[in-house]
């Protein structure tokens, strides 16, 4: 057993958990943040996608002692109270979802590469990027129109701040 410190979604937390625990385990079993799923225990898929320290990673692949002091970012910790984060919106905004089991996975790893890539995300950049999140239900077309709508709206609200 471990005393694991993190921040969650901007909360300090601090737990005793197995040294084999996964992230995943730990924020959907402790901490009760089901936002982030699991797909396929094996980092095919990406639901489990979140940010730690800003990055991000598939946390059914890390274990929670790797994570230890980190700062780490859930779906449910990307909005501004009711005001939804600028990925949120445009995908909402434009159909990026079906069944939404990929979706959390999707919008915590598109933020991350729109903040790598910034203005000079292109579509062809977008897709390879996603290789790592399945969805089974679309075509992709939609999640990567939502993306490049992201990409702008991430760009005004960040000259904003």
């Amino acid at each position: 057993m471990s005393n694991i410190k993190l921040t969650v979604n901007g909360k300090p937390t601090s737990t005793e958990v197995e040294d084999r625990t996964l992230l995943v385990h730990l924020l959907r079993d402790h901490l009760g943040l089901t936002g982030t799923h699991i797909g396929c225990d094996t980092s095919q898929c990406g639901a489990c996608t979140v940010h730690i320290d800003g990055r991000s990673v598939k946390s059914c692949t890390v274990l929670v002692g790797q994570a230890n002091g980190s700062s780490v970012t859930t779906i449910e910790g990307i909005a501004k109270g009711d005001e939804l984060h600028p990925m949120q919106a445009a995908f909402r905004d434009n159909h990026g979802l079906q069944c939404g089991y990929c979706t959390p996975g999707m919008i915590m790893a598109s933020i991350d590469i729109v903040n790598r890539h910034g203005a000079d995300l292109d579509e062809a950049t977008l897709r390879q990027e996603l290789e790592g999140n399945i969805c089974r239900c679309t075509g992709y077309h939609n999640i990567v129109k939502s993306v490049l709508d992201a990409a702008g709206r991430m760009k005004v609200t960040q000259a904003a701040e």
